[in-house]
């Protein structure tokens, strides 16, 4: 546009993963510099967060809806790629289509959570990357509430992988060896003999119990049965406050009656009891010859138990409906130590649900709604889920907050998230809160403030890997092992590179790139491929690799280089 050669990307969101995501590629260097950066945002703000319409050095759309005109006025055709970052997966499919028909050849990055329609937009776009910022942050909750400094683990093809010391590891958990570490000054990634790695590469699986990572420090959940406990819980959530409240004055009124009717007929206190009882609740048979203060006591009684009686029958039948509603909302739930509370199961506390119960960590959720997203999936895995305001110090109580080792408040209500983490902190000092919060700026200064112990921001986890798949460097995770950064990622075989055809075995180089599985286009994926099967044109590699050594294998899956045009001279090779 306008003479500017430097690569041009469109990003259309309007919160705070858009502002990320823009400030991550106007701090990318091309060739020809920076790149340019279009954002398409709505007329009106949505929310008070940041959504990057105030960058600096940004041009800014202003369109409510996502179609081939909105396209068009953002410079789509030319463009080096566009990032769909709504969170309506439905409405980011839509507009993937329409940015088809502006521009064909098109890098793609879309912001999904349903796995369904993410593999449709593979097959639709197949220069696409389909990304959920949930599924790239919830690794980072997941670590501060076990106590790791970082996010050694990551979720990929419906398992969970973590590097751990061999050692602490089941034999057959181990994917791969990533290091030898036995001498500080000589660390060896990737090494050819697999089985001399000390650091390796496992699936998280769970099972069978008793088979935590020493490495992780993890405390075991354990259920303190406590009968007493749990029948006083029960008790306080079988009635209404209001009807305890009038059964137990009624109760009073009698009582005192009973014991004046006792004085006057001068009788003993068991005798007064039956007689009390027997003229509350069925009457007793009038004798004018009685003196007039037992006459009167005994209209009284009559009249106390006319009342008593629809009473006792209000408390039966709203005990009846509480005790159901206090079960079916988890309210009634034995005391438990050593868990980890998740709060809120949408995207985020679904996946940081899902891994720590993958990890063998006991936890329980709470939400304020019965069918949350991840209620079900809850239910699948035997998680206990407790429905309520998670503001509220009786809803942490029933999750046995003052007992877990640790909260993780994750719901899209900043308010209550704070509320949450506060009074969580309230019931137990030393409990470790992990907080999520929409703005990284405010978790910073809430972290600060109160002493919060770990503050996380979303969007800003997540933006990194945004902006590197929409620059095609797509990064799965990122591994430290000493000096070195190994990276995890899933590279597309294209028709006619140097590995079509080529057997699996020629992927591995050690010290360099490891294969972890094989993709077969349209197929599951495979993390015990035979490694003489042969690549074929669409298949996906992932694996865990140098940066050299990646690089390396990125020019073995690209198409091969388009031949000169006949009479074009020929580049002269440099002097050996």
């Amino acid at each position: 546009m306008n003479g500017d050669d430097r690569p041009h990307y469109v990003v259309c969101g309007s919160d705070p993963l858009a502002y990320w995501v823009v400030r991550s590629l106007l701090a990318t260097e091309s060739p020809a510099g920076r790149v340019r950066v279009t954002l398409v945002v709505p007329e009106r703000r949505r929310s008070d967060g940041p959504d990057g319409r105030d960058i600096e050095g940004v041009q800014v759309i202003r369109a409510d809806r996502l179609d081939e005109t909105a396209f068009r006025r953002a410079g789509l055709a030319g463009a080096a790629g566009l990032a769909l970052l709504h969170q309506d997966d439905v409405g980011n499919m839509h507009a993937a289509l329409c940015a088809q028909e502006v521009e064909p050849r098109l890098r793609l990055v879309v912001r999904m959570f349903n796995t369904s329609l993410a593999n449709g937009v593979r097959q639709i776009f197949p220069d696409s990357a389909v990304l959920s910022d949930a599924s790239m942050a919830a690794p980072a909750f997941v670590a501060a509430a076990l106590g790791e400094l970082a996010p050694t683990h990551f979720r990929h093809a419906g398992r969970t992988l973590y590097v751990a010391r061999r050692a602490d590891v089941r034999t057959e958990d181990v994917v791969c060896g990533l290091a030898v570490t036995t001498d500080p000054d000589l660390v060896r990634v990737l090494p050819a003999d697999e089985a001399a790695a000390d650091v390796v590469l496992a699936e998280a699986t769970g099972q069978p119990p008793g088979t935590e990572l020493a490495a992780r420090r993890l405390v075991r959940a354990r259920r303190r049965r406590q009968p007493v406990a749990v029948l006083l819980r029960a008790v306080r959530s079988f009635a209404t406050r209001k009807i305890g409240v009038a059964v137990m004055l009624l109760l009073a009124v009698i009582a005192l009656l009973g014991w004046l009717n006792g004085r006057a007929v001068d009788v003993s206190w068991t005798e007064a009891l039956y007689l009390t009882l027997v003229t509350t609740l069925s009457g007793q048979d009038p004798d004018v010859g009685k003196p007039a203060a037992a006459q009167i006591m005994q209209v009284v009684l009559n009249l106390a138990g006319l009342a008593l009686i629809p009473l006792i029958t209000a408390v039966v039948v709203d005990g009846i409906v509480n005790a159901r509603l206090a079960l079916h909302a988890g309210r009634i739930q034995p005391d438990r130590s050593g868990h980890v509370v998740v709060v809120g199961l949408g995207n985020i506390g679904t996946r940081v649900m899902a891994q720590l119960h993958d990890f063998g960590v006991e936890v329980v959720a709470i939400d304020k709604v019965p069918d949350a997203r991840g209620g079900a999936l809850a239910h699948r895995l035997g998680v206990p889920l407790v429905v309520g305001d998670a503001g509220l110090e009786e809803t942490l109580r029933a999750a046995s907050v003052d007992t877990c080792q640790a909260l993780v408040v994750v719901s899209t209500d900043d308010g209550t998230n704070l509320r949450a983490a506060l009074n969580g902190r309230a019931l137990s000092a030393e409990l470790r809160v992990v907080l999520r919060l929409f703005d990284g700026d405010f978790a910073e200064r809430i972290q600060r403030a109160f002493g919060i112990g770990i503050s996380r921001s979303v969007s800003y986890l997540a933006a990194p890997s945004f902006a590197a798949a929409l620059l095609d460097r797509a990064v799965i995770a990122t591994i430290p092992v000493g000096r070195h950064a190994l990276l995890v990622t899933e590279v597309p075989v294209v028709a006619g590179s140097a590995l079509d055809g080529r057997p699996l075995a020629a992927v591995a180089r050690p010290g360099e790139v490891r294969l972890l599985a094989h993709t077969r286009n349209g197929q599951k994926t495979d993390w015990t491929a035979d490694p003489r099967m042969v690549i074929s044109a669409g298949d996906r590699l992932t694996v865990v690799a140098r940066r050299a050594g990646l690089s390396a294998l990125l020019r073995e899956t690209a198409p091969p280089p388009e031949p000169a045009p006949a009479g074009a001279p020929v580049p002269r090779q440099p002097d050996e």
